[in-house]
């Protein structure tokens, strides 16, 4: 059994973070995720993407942000428990809480934090039968590795960040050519995201088919053909090497959702008025996986309601003591 007094699900950046956090406190974390490596969507799903509202970094590549919160969480050496699922969770005779993975892996301690970002996820797929035979090959729901489209010419389609993101990036890097489908003349993106795609548009950086999508692809000597149909009922066969398919991740919150949380729309209601505690005494949730008026899933949040967090933890592990807040800057940083 794994002893420890923090038990976090999910090692994405906010997991991670909440690590830092309770170090500073002398808490000790063990983490769990489903991935095998600490990251969560950043390290698995797009480590090369481009964030841009990560304080003091301008722009910062995900991976990149998973190496620094790796190293900056290292002097107070947390557990992890990584490709193993947190599964079921019950309370020992002395009020702490047993989490047990799929695996069979138990861990205990007196807090559990949620930070599992989205859950359980995968892409949302267009509605076209035949696509299970033409994945891997040419159409990627998910950009790995951006550099395997060097001087292709691909087309994506969406209209949310994920869609723009990554059109704007292969304009700029790697495609020989960029194709944008997107079903209305509205996005779903930042403002900022949205403009600069216009006028890449105008400068012939990016073609944008709008008000359209694609209903059907078709193979041919190592190229993908999709037909493309318009509100208006006109259609045009689109030749390329490679389609991306970017609607987003259907998320699903799996097995936590069956540990006596208050869920709302696939999230954990939280009460945000304090320390992103649950209707369960003892269990937070942190970072998008949680829940409340005014929410934003932004990495900046989660690591916000991460510091709050630790705060009513250490109250509740250590209800004699009187924690004073010290600024870094004074205290430094120290390992356990």
């Amino acid at each position: 059994m794994i002893k420890t007094d923090i038990i976090i699900i999910g090692a994405g950046p906010v997991g991670l973070f909440t690590v830092f956090e309770a170090g500073l406190l002398k808490l000790k974390c063990h983490l769990i995720d489903a991935l095998p490596i600490p990251g969560g969507q950043c390290a698995e799903i797009y480590p090369k993407k481009p964030i841009y509202d990560i304080p003091g970094y301008p722009s910062i590549q995900a991976s990149v942000l998973v190496d620094k919160l790796m190293e900056q969480i290292k002097p107070f050496s947390p557990g992890f428990t990584l490709g193993e699922t947190a599964d079921t969770l019950e309370k020992d005779n002395n009020g702490n809480f047993k989490v047990t993975t799929t695996q069979g892996t138990v861990h205990t301690a007196p807090i559990v934090a949620i930070a599992g970002g989205l859950g359980v996820f995968k892409p949302r797929k267009p509605p076209i039968e035949n696509l299970h035979t033409l994945e891997k090959k040419y159409i990627h729901y998910i950009v790995k590795e951006p550099s395997i489209f060097d001087k292709k010419n691909i087309v994506i389609s969406g209209g949310g960040d994920s869609a723009l993101d990554w059109a704007l990036y292969f304009a700029k890097n790697y495609a020989a050519s960029v194709k944008l489908i997107h079903r209305s003349d509205n996005f779903r993106a930042h403002n900022d995201s949205v403009q600069k795609a216009l006028n890449y548009a105008k400068e012939g950086k990016i073609e944008m088919i709008l008000n359209s999508e694609v209903y059907s692809v078709d193979e041919k000597e190592d190229n993908i053909f999709l037909n493309v149909r318009s509100k208006n009922k006109e259609t045009q066969n689109i030749k390329c090497d490679n389609w991306l398919p970017l609607f987003g991740l259907s998320p699903k919150i799996g097995p936590i959702g069956n540990w006596g949380l208050e869920i709302e729309k696939n999230a954990i209601k939280v009460n945000n008025s304090t320390d992103y505690s649950t209707n369960v005494d003892g269990i937070f949730a942190i970072g998008d996986v949680n829940t409340y008026d005014g929410k934003l899933k932004l990495i900046l949040c989660g690591f916000h309601e991460a510091a709050i967090m630790v705060q009513s933890a250490f109250k509740k592990i250590h209800p004699e003591k009187n924690n004073v807040l010290k600024y870094t800057t004074v205290t430094g940083i120290k390992g356990f």
